[in-house]
């Protein structure tokens, strides 16, 4: 890309320097606190979950490890002894 670039955004409407969209575009996946999350990382829960399909409940404290991103900025994929294939929402989680 040429520093001269530009691209038109249809949400603003307006054209923009593609390096600048570019730089946008980059997923940027949190925890409840803010903090960035990546794939490999271990996180904490910041309250008590009930597991859909299950009579499990996840207490507050519990360390998931070796986290997956999933395509959604707002959900984690990870895995517990007693639960494979566990999806979290990132509001729940908190990085340690």
């Amino acid at each position: 890309m040429a520093d001269d670039d530009y691209v038109y955004d249809e949400a603003t409407g307006e054209w923009r320097p593609a390096a600048e969209l570019a730089a946008e575009a980059v997923r940027k996946v949190v925890d409840a606190a803010g903090n960035p999350l990546a794939d490999g990382d271990s996180v904490t829960l910041i309250k008590d979950l009930k597991v859909k399909g299950t009579s499990t409940t996840l207490k507050q404290g519990t360390v998931i490890r070796s986290i997956r991103l999933t395509d959604s900025d707002e959900e984690i994929d990870c895995r517990h002894d007693t639960i494979k294939g566990l999806v979290l929402r990132t509001e729940f989680v908190r990085k340690r």
